[in-house]
């Protein structure tokens, strides 16, 4: 039925293209996208007012009578730079109900092992577990069998990189047993390494426009939250419901929100619940995750498309609009502004309308400078350099999307077609500091 669709929209527009002209058809076709591109960064201008406004406004949380039970989940792969450090900021959590620290030992072949053993041998709440063996390899079967192994009311994840404040899990367990019909609750993560270089500082304003337009924006809006991955509450009951982690998801969190919202139940986003997490250090390392991010949102994006009428009702359609705007809509029009200014740059094209592609650039950059100075206004963040790297960052890292989409693309059909499974790609760690 896609292909279908596909080849009549074609058939349209080489249609439209012999009856009005190539140029006419192109102008008409260019007007088009100017105004779709304007309405959808009229949508995040709308996100990000409303995540400004919820961020800014103080929350009081009741305590609860009673706490409940927790499960910290911590998947662990050759994590001997950073896990020492991790679970020091685990044992030091102020929670006050039962908590119980699994180190999920991933067949690591480093020293992630004898850090784990020293942990649990100090602490009666860490347990150091040695995950069997199994395919496919990845985050999903791993927090699948510890899931399997533990027994609290609720499970908390964590990546080995990671160093939650010390009320963190307590906040996001109020607001979960707070919220009526809260399969969890969803913290916000900051950059430890922040000042290492400017592509720490530009992943870092990225993480805070996303916190701050795409969760908090949402939350107040549609009261839709989504997984983070880590610093991240599930309720026990819910996963059972909805059968697990896909271990066939490498953006498992995504996934796992759609499952999650299909079932009409909340994850609510609270900002006040920091963790700090090492983010990449150099280009190479950073291509190399993002690469398997966009495989795994690949992979959420075909489920979508593969039955769309499921993926646009009710609440589901907030998400399945963030997949379809990010994945598809926003790479498009970036290729399509990049193609027709390269076309007029060599004479290939004679633009006679100027404005409506002008007005585009402006407006996408001023948008997108706006989040970011958002952002650090709210984060306390603002420095010179800060604001500089926030002027230069929609020519530079923003751009660094499209050959993303595009390897991610090429190694994900190339794999469909071979049907091979995408396998679990490892994050480079590097020697951390305390936050």
């Amino acid at each position: 039925m896609r292909t279908i669709w596909l080849v009549i929209l074609f058939v349209l527009f080489c249609i439209g293209i012999y009856f009005v002209g190539v140029n006419t058809a192109l102008h008409t076709f260019l007007l088009i996208s100017s105004f779709l591109f304007i309405l959808m960064l009229l949508y995040y201008s709308l996100l990000t007012v409303n995540g400004l406004y919820f961020r800014a406004k103080k929350k009081k949380r009741q305590p609860l009578d009673v706490y409940p039970s927790v499960d910290i989940f911590i998947p662990a792969h050759n994590e001997g730079v950073v896990i020492q450090h991790t679970l020091a900021a685990m044992v030091k959590l102020k929670y006050p109900g039962k908590l119980t620290i699994y180190l999920l030992n991933d067949n690591s072949q480093d020293n992630t092992g004898e850090i784990a053993e020293m942990f649990a041998s100090m602490y009666k709440n860490v347990k150091h577990i040695k995950v069997p063996p199994g395919e496919p390899r990845g985050k999903s079967r791993v927090l699948n069998y510890a899931f399997s192994i533990s027994d609290g009311d609720y499970f908390c994840v964590y990546d080995a990189d990671n160093q939650p404040e010390e009320h963190a899990l307590t906040m996001l367990v109020e607001e979960a047993e707070q919220v009526k019909d809260a399969a969890g609750a969803v913290g916000y993560v900051r950059t430890v390494n922040e000042e290492q270089n400017w592509l720490t500082r530009m992943i870092s304003l990225e993480f805070q426009v996303f916190q701050l337009s795409m969760q908090s924006g949402r939350w107040l809006l549609f009261k839709t939250g989504s997984l983070t991955g880590t610093n991240m509450l599930l309720r026990r009951s819910v996963l059972e419901e909805v059968g697990g982690y896909d271990p066939y998801a490498i953006a498992e969190d995504a996934e796992l929100t759609l499952r999650i919202t299909q079932k009409g139940l909340y994850l609510p986003i609270v900002p006040e619940s920091i963790t700090w997490e090492q983010e990449p250090e150099s280009l190479k390392v950073l291509i190399k995750q993002r690469t398997r991010w966009l495989q795994g949102n690949l992979y959420i994006l075909e489920k979508i498309c593969s039955d769309i009428r499921t993926f646009f009702k009710g609440k589901m359609a907030v998400h399945s609009l963030q997949q379809v705007l990010v994945y598809m809509i926003f790479w498009a029009f970036l290729v399509i502004s990049h193609v027709w200014f390269i076309a007029g740059l060599f004479g290939f094209l004679q633009i006679s309308h100027t404005l409506p592609l002008l007005f585009m650039w402006y407006v996408a950059y001023f948008v997108y400078t706006a989040q970011l100075f958002s952002a650090q206004m709210i984060e306390r963040t603002t420095t010179p350099l800060n604001v500089f790297i926030a002027f230069i960052m929609y020519f530079t890292y923003a751009q660094l999307f499209t050959y993303l989409f595009v390897r991610s693309l090429i190694l994900y059909v190339r794999a469909k077609r071979k049907n091979q499974t995408i396998g679990w790609d490892k994050t480079t760690r590097f020697s951390q500091k305390k936050p």
